[in-house]
């Protein structure tokens, strides 16, 4: 936005001066001319500082220094034009795409041109038993606590074959969020391992992380890609705030 508001700038500068020709004397001096015409020997030009005709010898005028600059001035006006009219465009179009995402907090997969809702999974916490024992019988708690995060079924109801799915992210909240490999279990399927610290009875979370690109269309609004095409799976696009166990999960299968 600024590079485009400084662009605007100098082509109103350029406009505003549009009128002003530096007609170049062989002398070094020049005389400031709306318009000029070359007329046998006599060069007659209209003075914006007099504001009328004057005629002067062409043997005096450096018309290829005049001629020079001015197609120059003319090349860059073009060009800052060109500019700011690819720089509408461009917004023009990351608008049009913002107007398409559902205002509701969610994520949403780019099928061509068409978007389709991917439903929020439904996980459940899975505590280590015998890791919770110990912890109650220790007289200091000195032994963390660890859980998973997991989703039931083996594989996921939405089936993308696309190996570099695009999606948007509307946000919830100002959270962390990306893509993650989901690990196989028996029935089901692993999203998080949580790592409760003793004491101050935070959450340290761990997760398979796809690297992924960002890109910010708005506020709480961002696309998001893999870096690299996925191999056959279960995945997930995740939202969470991290170390307080709050994970919002969009589970999808690659085939």
């Amino acid at each position: 936005m600024i590079r485009r508001l400084l662009a605007v700038g100098v082509l109103a500068a350029f406009c505003l001066s549009a009128a002003n020709i530096r007609l170049y004397l062989k002398d070094g001096t020049y005389q400031i001319a709306r318009e000029y015409k070359v007329e046998g020997d006599r060069v007659r030009f209209y003075s914006t500082e007099r504001g009328e005709w004057e005629e002067i010898p062409l043997a005096l005028i450096d018309l290829k220094r005049t001629e020079q600059e001015n197609a120059e001035r003319i090349r860059r006006e073009k060009e800052i034009a060109a500019e700011i009219s690819q720089e509408e465009a461009a917004e023009r179009a990351a608008r049009e795409e913002r107007e398409r995402i559902p205002v509701n907090p969610g994520v949403y997969l780019k099928e061509g041109d068409q978007l389709r809702t991917i439903p929020p999974a439904e996980s459940n916490i899975q505590s280590d038993k015998k890791r919770s024992v110990l912890k109650v019988l220790s007289p200091l708690p000195a032994i963390s606590g660890k859980s998973t995060v997991e989703l039931d079924g083996e594989t996921s109801k939405n089936v993308i074959m696309e190996r570099r799915p695009e999606f948007y992210i509307r946000l919830a909240a100002d959270e962390r969020f990306g893509i993650v490999r989901l690990k196989p279990k028996k029935r089901g399927r692993v999203v998080q391992t949580w790592e409760i610290l003793p004491v101050v009875k935070e959450i340290v979370e761990e997760q398979d992380d796809v690297e992924v690109f960002r890109r910010q269309l708005d506020e709480g609004l961002y696309m998001i890609w893999p870096v690299k095409p996925l191999e056959a799976g279960e995945y997930a696009v995740v939202e969470y705030t991290a170390g307080k166990g709050n994970i919002q999960v969009w589970d999808f299968s690659i085939r």
